[in-house]
Formats: C-alpha cells, structure tokens, sequence
C-alpha cells in the first residue's frame, strides 16, 4: 500500500474497517427509496417538493406556496413552463404564522418599512420608519399580500434566511425576491402550508 499524506502507511485496522464500511454502505445510487419517500423527495437541504395540484386548482395567475415547515417557497407560472424554489426565513412563532390562502395584490420595488401596531408593542426601539435602502428590513423588493401586514420579501440580514427569524412575512435572499418579483404578478395565488 502507498503512504497517504502523513507519510505512514494506513493501519490494517482502518483498511478493514474501510471496507467494511463499503460493503454496509453502498453507494446511494443503488439505495431504494420507499413509496413515501418517492411523494416527498427532499433535497439535501431538506426541502420538501410538493405538487401545485395538491393546494390549487388551477395556476390561473401563477401560483405561489410557502411551506413555513421546510422553509422552502415554490413558484410555477399560469403556462406551467416556469418553475422555482427558494429557501426562505418563515415567522419565529406559531402565533406570528398565518396560514391559508391569499394572493399578491401590490408588487413594490425598494419598499419602505413600518413596524405593525404588535411588533412595536414587542419592541418599543424600532424606529417608526425604515426608508428603502440597505438598512430596510424588506430588502429589496415585496409582493404585498391580501392578508394586512403580511409580505414576501427580500432581506439584507442573509442570516436570517433558513431560519425562524420573521415577525409573519415570508423572508428570500434579495437576488431571488428580485427574480420572484419579475416573474409573480397583481393576482398571482398564494398559500402559506
């Protein structure tokens, strides 16, 4: 056997327990999946792919869901020949999360923030007012929903992004709310899972 980087032969007991490793474990090419898993493929970052056809019954006006328990929003366009998935930030509590139907009704490009009643309460500090720009808590752009207070937007905290971390908006990487928002219209359907 050759000498790997250290300079000393592998141990007879790693060669074996190598091997043995290769015969439990084979490659995951040959791994069968059960009926479960071949419904919900998950993606290695845990997104879960659903169906539109499972939530809408149709894709008049594109549609869009947001699943706040895989953190993953999907995007299919009305002629079905676009089709996105991105990672999101998704409410901190259960409380903070509105789930159901709704639709896009305004589309803002550099939107301006205001703190909702609630979230002032919680937090006295927050300024009144948050201008469009690098300090603004929706990033770049936001497609405003029916329901009040709730949008989906950009952020410029990418830390946020996978994680519990929103007051009830639904949070993208601000380069994918800009490819979102070219491609949703006024109209497009919404469900939050």
């Amino acid at each position: 056997m050759g000498q790997g980087r250290t300079g000393r032969k592998p141990s007879r007991r790693a060669v074996i327990a190598g091997t043995a490793a290769l015969a439990l474990f084979p490659a995951p090419a040959v791994w069968a999946q059960s009926d479960a898993a071949a419904v919900a493929r998950r993606n290695i970052s845990a997104f879960r792919a659903v169906r539109w056809q499972d939530h809408f019954d149709s894709l008049k006006n594109g549609v869009i869901l947001s699943d706040t328990q895989s953190k993953v929003l999907q995007y299919w366009s009305e002629d079905e020949r676009v089709y996105r998935m991105y990672p999101t930030s998704v409410p901190l509590s259960e409380d903070l999360t509105k789930l159901g139907y709704t639709r896009v009704i305004r589309k803002v490009d550099g939107p301006s923030w205001r703190p909702t009643p609630a979230m002032k309460k919680r937090n006295p500090a927050w300024p009144d007012y948050v201008g469009p720009g690098p300090e603004n808590p929706l990033g770049t752009h936001a497609l405003y929903l029916s329901w009040q207070y709730y949008r989906i937007h950009g952020t410029n905290d990418t830390r946020k992004i996978g994680r519990r971390s929103s007051n009830g908006c639904i949070g993208l990487y601000n380069e994918q709310i800009a490819e979102l928002f070219a491609l949703a219209k006024v109209g497009t359907q919404v469900k939050l899972i």
